[in-house]
């Protein structure tokens, strides 16, 4: 009697443990919690295959997946898409759509894990990464870097790539530190009809006045070209004495004398001086 009890104990028992048994699926990651994470980081542990979770008590697997996770911000039943209202420098209202890419970083899974295990372990953890940590510091960083630009800066040719690029840099560096590395990032900004018209009608009248000022400078080159070549006429009319032009005259004579001349014997157009 004694042994068949033995025998059903030790079945039941390898029954829990195959049942308790999960295996860490193709793709992921796997981390194992012990001890309820008491202990903190040292609960904390990669693992892969299979692992048991009924023979520990307080124990715990977390998968994490392994290929690139693309999100955007959405509402509670994540359907619709979540525009975040924010403001410039000016206090001019502009709206954003962030959208992201991501995955985790193998040699970090077990921080991204330790720090955000009271998240869950289920199919929603990363959900809920998302929704806790990641997209509310997104915010935080985009609010806090629109405060920087005037609505000019963040509409102008190269603005706003100017902008993209420095919440980028601060969004991948919050990623690492959280375990994520960070693949893509667009916060997609975009600003009122009105607020798109004013700034059209500003950059026109600019781009007037830059047309304005350039006939000016170009008639301003012209006149002082004209008093040049002016002031050297002048110049040279002042030159130009008796003697230079009978030089002139001398130097322009071919040799042969006219049967009818001024100046009895002497060269043509050449006066006698005493």
């Amino acid at each position: 009697m004694k042994k068949i009890f033995k025998s059903v104990l030790v079945l039941a028992l390898l029954a829990v443990t195959l049942v308790s048994c999960e295996r860490v699926a193709p793709n992921y990651y796997g981390v194992l919690m012990q001890n309820y994470g008491k202990a903190g980081k040292s609960d904390y542990s990669k693992v892969q295959g299979k692992v048991s979770t009924a023979l520990s008590p307080g124990s715990e697997l977390f998968q994490v997946p392994a290929w690139e996770q693309r999100a955007k911000f959405t509402d509670d039943n994540n359907e619709t898409e979540k525009v975040l209202h924010m403001k410039a420098s000016d206090n001019t209202e502009f709206t954003a759509r962030p959208q992201y890419s991501y995955k985790s970083i193998e040699g970090k899974v077990v921080d991204l894990v330790f720090q955000n295990s009271r998240l869950g372990s289920g199919n929603d953890f990363m959900r809920s990464l998302e929704d806790n940590v990641l997209e509310p510091r997104i915010y935080d960083i985009i609010k806090e870097e629109s405060r920087k630009y005037t609505t000019d800066t963040l509409m102008a040719k190269g603005g706003s790539l100017r902008f993209e690029q420095r919440v980028q840099a601060i969004v991948k560096s919050e990623f690492e530190k959280s375990g994520l590395e960070l693949v893509s990032f667009s916060s997609n900004l975009d600003f009122s009809k009105k607020v798109k018209a004013k700034i059209d009608s500003r950059n026109e009248v600019n781009t007037n006045i830059t047309v304005l000022d350039q006939k000016i400078l170009e008639q301003r080159k012209t006149n002082e070209l004209e008093l040049l070549i002016t002031e050297q006429a002048v110049i040279r009319s002042r030159g130009l004495t008796p003697e230079i032009l009978q030089e002139r005259a001398i130097q322009k004579w071919n040799g042969v004398l006219p049967s009818t001349y001024a100046g009895g014997g002497s060269l043509p157009f050449v006066k006698t001086v005493k």
